[in-house]
Parts: C-alpha cells; sequence; structure tokens
C-alpha cells in the first residue's frame, strides 16, 4: 500500500505533480470518500451536491480535475455519496478503485461515518493507493492527535486507520503557539516523532514504510 498524507486537494500543482505521478497513473480508478462535512453545512442531499455533486458542485472541479493532469479522465472519477449510497454500492465503489480518496473536514466524524456505512473492512483491505488531504491525511494514522481550533477546542488523540503507526502528524502548520505545545504533548506522552506539514505546501508518501517528504515540512522528536 501506498500513502499519500496532502495539505490540500491542488494535486495537479507542479510541486506536487512532479513526485506523485510515479505513484498516480492516467489508468488508475479513484473512489472519492467525501464523509469528513460537517453537519451544520450538510444536512441532507441538496446541502451535499451544492459541494460534491459532478459538474455543479463548488468543491467539485476542483477535486475531479487535478487528477486530469495525470491523464486519469472524469469517468474514472467516482464519489461516495452519504445521502445515497448503501453499504453494497459504497463497498463495491471502494472495491473497484486503485486509489482511495479521503477529503478534508472533521476527522472523528468521517471515521464515524465510516463505521455507520459499514466500509471501514473493504477500506482496511485495500491494496493499491490511499490519499487524502488535511483530515484525510490524518486518519491514514493509527492514532493522531488534534491541536485546538474552533471545531476542536480541546485537545485530544482519536483513532484513525493502522496504516501508519510511526510518526503524528501536525497538518496546516504555521508554528502557532498551540500548534508547537500540542507537538511537545505529543513528542512527551506517545514518544514518538511529528511530521508537520506546512500550510498548503507539504506533502508526506509512506511507500511500504519508507517515508519521502514533499515540500516544506518540519520533523520533531
Amino acid at each position: 500500500m501506498i500513502n499519500i498524507l496532502l495539505e490540500g486537494y491542488d494535486i495537479s500543482s507542479l510541486w506536487l505533480l512532479n513526485s506523485l505521478k510515479s505513484y498516480i497513473k492516467s489508468f488508475h480508478r479513484v473512489t472519492v470518500i467525501a464523509l469528513a462535512f460537517r453537519e451544520t453545512r450538510v444536512e441532507n442531499l441538496d446541502d451535499w451536491n451544492y459541494l460534491y455533486e459532478k459538474n455543479t458542485g463548488i468543491y467539485y472541479a476542483g477535486i475531479a480535475e487535478a487528477f486530469f493532469a495525470y491523464g486519469i479522465k472524469e469517468s474514472q472519477i467516482e464519489f461516495i455519496n452519504y445521502f445515497t449510497d448503501t453499504p453494497e454500492t459504497a463497498n463495491a465503489k471502494i472495491q473497484n478503485a486503485d486509489i482511495l480518496y479521503f477529503l478534508g473536514g472533521l476527522p472523528d466524524r468521517m471515521m464515524q461515518r465510516i463505521y455507520e456505512m459499514q466500509i471501514y473492512d473493504s477500506i482496511m483491505h485495500h491494496k493499491g493507493i490511499v490519499m487524502g488531504y488535511s483530515a484525510g491525511a490524518l486518519i491514514q494514522l493509527r492514532e493522531y492527535h488534534l491541536t485546538p481550533d474552533k471545531d476542536y477546542p480541546v485537545f485530544g488523540y482519536y483513532n484513525g486507520f493502522p496504516f501508519i503507526d510511526d510518526f503524528y502528524l501536525e497538518v496546516h502548520y504555521e508554528g502557532t503557539t498551540e500548534q508547537d505545545e500540542s507537538i511537545k504533548r505529543v513528542i512527551h506522552e506517545r514518544n514518538k516523532p511529528v511530521y508537520a506539514t506546512h500550510y498548503m505546501n507539504g506533502a508526506i508518501v509512506v511507500n511500504d514504510g519508507k517515508i519521502k517528504l514533499i515540500g516544506e515540512i518540519s520533523r520533531f522528536d
């Protein structure tokens, strides 16, 4: 398995494209797992469609068209829809994919919805590429931490997928006091390094345990 941890969804940027094209190929089929949304923003199918519906969703083009730079066609990309997919259809989309792509948002709510839709096991058995940005990067770690912000006012540890267990991740790093305090706390309490991907300018690829750093990333021990 190849894990790609991203800051944002603009994977067509040259600084990422030149590195990721070694992994992402034109024949790959992509399943986008759009389950990290906030309830205050997405309450029903209309709200979900406003964000992710093909051709009309405000985020659809940015997500789908970024793969065009790798030669992937629109017909090779499909989304898991929380409101219309059943466990059977969602699992089929995962099993047919070469790339699973987790979107950003609320990582703990994404994990809850993954269990709710009964797709956890299919994701665990995936042998291709797992990639995601922000929350979609964090949940690829066996355990991740969240620095206090407007969504999570209290520092906490959460369970993700047991794909990566060698380090912790601080996303959107800007060197704030809150971020640095969280990083120090993780190192003290978990005795593992923390990689910090700088805001919109960092990515990490883990390929069979080998770590490749792309862009601007700080490592704290």
